[in-house]
């Protein structure tokens, strides 16, 4: 039987998993997340597909993994005992930050406390200048005096950062050796090997965020693979990295900051490819889940990176300027905005009676209160079953029943009459904030960045996505909407779509019009060889080797750089200037105006992807998903509310093949892993691809369904709807 790849993406409230084989067949299974124990959820869920498909574990080629392992380990505080050793008067880089605040004129805001306590941060006598110079020798003898009093505080971990080190790390070399020979055992980072670039606080904290998750996420892969091969499966392990790449199991025990955020970057893959193969140019990515929303960018067939990121401050809004609510990770990431808006979020009420949804979260457990496992708060998935948006026989294909009636009995209670509204307003008051929250980060990444989102595709995924796609598309004007196969599966069936990446970084700070070209083309040559070697050692050589450059770059005298792609070869004159001229575009588009012809440009730093092309299509060209296709359970139509204008109406209810003949909204598409939802004013047809292809109108009526339900309240009055609503909505 032919090697299944299997995706493996842990969410907030589900794992999700998807076996798929070279002829496209695809097997599904949606399984809620075990949170004390992660690893549990996957091997259960393995187990499940192998029951009812006969499959064993013999049949899994390789295992592609999105975890929140890492995240969750700096988000619970509960990574390593990590000891620090630094240069003499930079103890305290990890404590004074970069005196930023991520919420003006809040005088009670508090930074993080560091991950690495005072006491165990330590200091030794040497100097490198910035250019690589040894200004004051390493004292060995101080040297080992910090290695022996961290090893007698019971450290668990030791990272080692000093200042210009990224220039020459001949001394952080040397501290290296000391702890190899006291403590061969003991899990060790140099900020020479994390991030070779400049900036002292930024590499301070990715090195040390590096150490203090590098047990817990060692000793996970480590648990997973034993369970793995318990059940069988003796296939290799493949990481997903927060900026899109694959990376081997072994790479990630080694370099966990990498995979910090793993799990969002799996469906933005997802959507790069398949807007490459539908010939779109521009599309927005939108993934709800049960907890978040997530928002990025795919424009002419490549993903939006980030140079850094925070893990820890709360929601990304993916603002530049208000930052340091989190922990700094200065390494490639797929450009996101995050928001506390999925399914399990909480409707509440606050002091001042305004309704608000989020950004807390029933999570997996106990869940919505129609999950009936002891929640006690209303959520957005019981705003949903209230408007009738949601099959209570259906979710995951009827594998969790839904309590309809508690979800409208405690909505009413805790949230319908306190506000002094009719039941299905509530709910729908609830609807159009979590909407509005959503937005947020839709704007961030398109607006904010100089992008019309008017001008996009947007892919809507995850279990709740396809259900708010359409109110989104018509508050943004978006045009079009695609949902994908599975699509509350589609971060693991991304993670099939992925290639194996090593990114590298290293500072070269000089002038665009006082290079040294053949200094340049040797660093660049350098940093392209220790590429190639990684991926040769991982089987990638040759045509299945692929390098891709870019460098950091800015005018003169600014703090922050733009990263700029750069054509392979020899960089000569005319190649230089394409990249100021490169930059100079990309500047404009993302700030509004570009400097003259005369003002002095830098490069910072450069930068080379390594990526390892696969012999075969990892994903063939037909695809098969036998979970969605079926009939949907229950009746094939049931009174839908849409708002205080349009009312309740009876709509139908398809399945995903029903759309193979164009069909107006409005209609719900119920499948295995998630509820489509087609309003009036639009209209639906699946592609050749299989994908939900959604034309959306923008007519008077949807502005004025806007400007009576505002973004950021909903308004006390009638409840506007047209004719009387069902008091259990689908039952």
């Amino acid at each position: 039987m032919s090697a299944f790849r299997v995706g493996v993406d842990i969410g907030g409230t589900f794992t999700d998993i998807v076996f798929l084989d070279p002829e496209g067949r695809i097997h599904t299974k949606k399984i809620s997340s075990s949170v004390d124990d992660y690893a549990r959820a996957i091997v259960d869920g393995l187990c499940q597909v192998f029951r009812e498909t006969g499959l064993t574990g013999a049949d899994v080629g390789e295992i592609l993994h999105g975890t929140t392992v890492a995240s969750n380990t700096i988000l619970e505080l509960q990574g390593a005992r990590t000891g620090l050793i630094t240069t003499k008067g930079f103890r305290d880089v990890l404590e004074i930050r970069r005196l930023r605040m991520p919420r003006l004129y809040d005088l009670t805001w508090e930074k993080p406390i560091a991950l690495v306590e005072r006491y165990l941060r330590v200091e030794v006598s040497e100097r490198v200048n910035a250019r690589g110079g040894v200004v004051t020798p390493l004292d060995i003898a101080d040297a080992e005096r910090a290695v022996d009093r961290l090893l007698a505080e019971h450290v668990e971990a030791i990272a080692v950062c000093l200042l210009n080190s990224y220039a020459n790390p001949v001394h952080e070399e040397r501290i290296k050796e000391i702890v190899r020979r006291r403590n061969p055992d003991l899990p060790l980072c140099i900020s020479a090997d994390v991030q070779p670039a400049i900036r002292e606080y930024e590499r301070t904290s990715t090195t040390v965020i590096n150490t203090y998750v590098m047990p817990v996420v060692r000793a996970y892969l480590e648990a997973l693979g034993a369970d793995l091969e318990r059940i069988g499966v003796k296939a290799p392990v493949l990481i997903m990295q927060s900026n899109g790449g694959l990376m081997t199991a072994e790479a990630a025990a080694r370099m966990p900051v990498h995979i910090i955020e793993s799990g969002p970057a799996a469906g933005v893959v997802g959507v790069q490819f398949l807007a490459r193969r539908m010939g779109l140019s521009k599309a927005i990515t939108f993934d709800m889940g049960g907890t978040t929303a997530k928002a990025s960018i795919v424009e002419d067939g490549e993903v939006s990176r980030a140079g850094e990121y925070q893990v820890g401050g709360g929601m990304m809004h993916g603002s530049r300027l208000l930052t340091g609510a989190g922990y700094l990770i200065r390494v490639p990431a797929i450009d996101l905005a995050e928001v506390g808006a999925g399914g399990g979020s909480l409707v509440w009420i606050d002091a001042g009676g305004s309704l608000q949804v989020g950004p807390r979260s029933a999570g997996a457990f106990p869940g919505p209160l129609c999950y009936d496992l002891g929640g006690t708060e209303p959520t957005i998935t019981d705003a949903s079953l209230v408007l009738g948006y949601l099959n209570p026989l259906q979710l995951v294909g009827g594998a969790v029943k839904l309590n309809a009636a508690r979800s409208l009995e405690v909505f009413e209670k805790r949230i319908a009459t306190p506000l002094r509204l009719p039941l299905e307003e509530a709910a729908h008051g609830a609807h159009v904030i979590a909407a509005s929250n959503m937005m947020r980060a839709i704007r961030a990444v398109s607006s904010e960045r100089g992008r019309d989102p008017r001008e996009y595709a947007l892919f809507a995924f995850g279990g709740n996505g396809p259900l708010f796609a359409a109110r989104i598309a018509q508050s943004l004007e978006i045009r079009r909407i695609v949902v994908p196969p599975s699509p509350g599966l589609f971060s693991a069936f991304g993670l099939l779509y992925s290639d194996v990446e090593h990114h590298y970084v290293r500072t070269w700070w000089h002038g665009t019009r006082q290079l040294d070209l053949n200094v340049l083309n040797e660093v660049w040559s350098r940093m392209e060889t220790q590429a190639l070697a990684q991926l040769a050692a991982e089987g990638f050589t040759g045509h299945a080797a692929r390098i891709r450059r870019s460098a950091d770059v800015r005018y003169q005298g600014q703090s922050y750089e733009l990263t700029i792609p750069v054509r392979p070869g020899t960089v000569d004159a005319q190649g230089v200037a394409e990249l100021e001229e490169a930059f100079a575009q990309e500047h404009e588009l993302t700030y509004g105006h570009r400097a003259g012809p005369d003002e002095p440009v830098e490069i910072v730093s450069l930068r080379v992807v390594g990526q390892g092309i696969p012999e075969w299509p990892r994903v063939p060209g037909k695809i098969q998903v036998a979970r969605g296709q079926a009939q949907a359970a229950g009746p094939r139509q049931r009174r839908v509310c849409f708002g205080p204008d349009t009312g309740w109406l009876n709509t139908p209810i398809l399945g995903r093949a029903d759309l193979a003949i164009a069909r107006s909204g409005p209609c719900i598409v119920e499948e295995y892993d998630s509820t489509c939802l087609i309003p009036p004013l639009a209209s639906g047809v699946l592609d050749e691809f299989g994908n939900i292809v959604i034309a959306v109108q923008n007519e008077e009526s949807t502005r004025r369904e806007s400007s009576r339900w505002p973004e950021t309240a909903i308004c006390l009055g009638g409840s506007g709807t047209a004719g009387e609503a069902p008091r259990v909505p689908g039952v």
